[in-house]
């Protein structure tokens, strides 16, 4: 039976790394993936407010398909040149595309962004916002560790009425296959069922890894926007103000059309751990990654093969929602017995 791997991380796999920047004065911060070699990579747009950057160099009829890192980062359109300093790090470390013999590395470096301004972190950076250093520092501290919850990118990320954040899941799948998730979780609808307790990911937990925790009475999804006018009154009903950005990554030789085919199964993650989700207010993206073990040969076994990985990836993204959110808040909000979400003003910083 498949389980997760020894970390329950998306660093469970071979060569990817992740670095994380946190600017508690800003309420913002940065978190990237670094890709051993370049992986394979794809992309899949659903939100109807995106913010990215270098999707379009990962598409199966264009001429790269591969990535050097996956930046995702807080500050919104500002939070884009976070990538900046990514590039400019790995380039000097000589990691990147080589078009001639001893000229500079050029690394491909996509990102996506999550809109956390309206908190009450400093925003009065003028001229100089903090998103390339904070690039910069995150390519600095990557490991196999990753920090859950209001950290990196996750920094003043929320999930509805209640805080987001970073989380991650694995799954090892047999004979070398491992596929992971690392999500920034800031989407406009919620991640708890109407007991304000259970997740709606709960039938995806494993091993209690966010607080194993199951309904005890209907399901009761019946609101196709819980806690609407709640939202509203705190400002939380306009266009690119939410998101959830993630990363899905196997360990498996994956062409950048197979990546893509990937991604868009892993969107299903999304669907089975937020409601509502890719509306006009998120920018919902998922970034796939893939190196490693070869694939079968024969047509249908591929195919297979790839559908048990996007399956997996929707299952881990799933997971990585919940664990992001459960890490996020403190301890004694899943042990009340209150089963309201507090209605916290948007400005709060989180």
């Amino acid at each position: 039976m498949p389980r997760p791997g020894p970390l329950n991380l998306i660093t469970d796999l071979p060569g990817l790394l992740v670095g994380q920047a946190t600017d508690g004065a800003a309420g913002t911060g940065v978190t990237t993936l670094l890709l051993e070699g370049g992986w394979a990579a794809s992309v899949d747009v659903r939100g109807g407010g995106p913010g990215t950057r270098e999707t379009e160099a990962l598409a199966p009829e264009n001429l790269v398909g591969r990535a050097h890192a996956i930046v995702l980062a807080g500050g919104s359109v500002f939070g884009l040149a976070a990538a900046d300093g990514v590039t400019a790090c790995l380039s000097q470390r000589g990691i990147g595309l080589h078009m001639k013999e001893h000229r500079i590395a050029i690394p491909i470096v996509p990102s996506a962004v999550l809109h956390d301004l309206a908190n009450d972190g400093d925003k009065g950076w003028g001229l100089m916002p903090p998103y390339r250093a904070l690039g910069m520092q995150s390519v600095e501290t990557a490991g196999r560790h990753v920090d859950q919850g209001s950290v990196g990118a996750g920094r003043g990320a929320r999930a509805g009425l209640i805080k987001g954040g970073i989380g991650s899941a694995s799954i090892d799948l047999g004979d070398g296959l491992i596929v992971g998730a690392l999500v920034a979780a800031n989407p406009i609808g919620s991640v708890l069922m109407p007991d304000g307790r259970c997740f709606w990911a709960w039938p995806f937990e494993i091993n209690s890894e966010f607080g194993g925790r199951v309904p005890t009475g209907p399901a009761g999804a019946h609101d196709p926007v819980p806690d609407s006018s709640r939202l509203k009154k705190i400002g939380r009903l306009v266009p690119g103000t939410n998101t959830t950005i993630a990363v899905v990554a196997a360990s498996a030789n994956l062409t950048t059309a197979e990546c893509r085919r990937v991604a868009i199964m892993a969107q299903d993650g999304m669907a089975r751990a937020i409601r509502p989700v890719h509306t006009p207010f998120d920018g919902d993206t998922v970034f796939a990654v893939a190196a490693g073990i070869s694939m079968p040969v024969d047509r249908d076994e591929r195919n297979l093969r790839l559908a048990e990985i996007g399956s997996a990836a929707a299952d881990c993204i799933a997971r990585a929602i919940a664990r992001a959110v459960y890490h996020a808040n403190p301890p004694n909000r899943w042990d009340s017995t209150d089963s309201s979400p507090s209605d916290t003003a948007s400005s709060d910083l989180v």
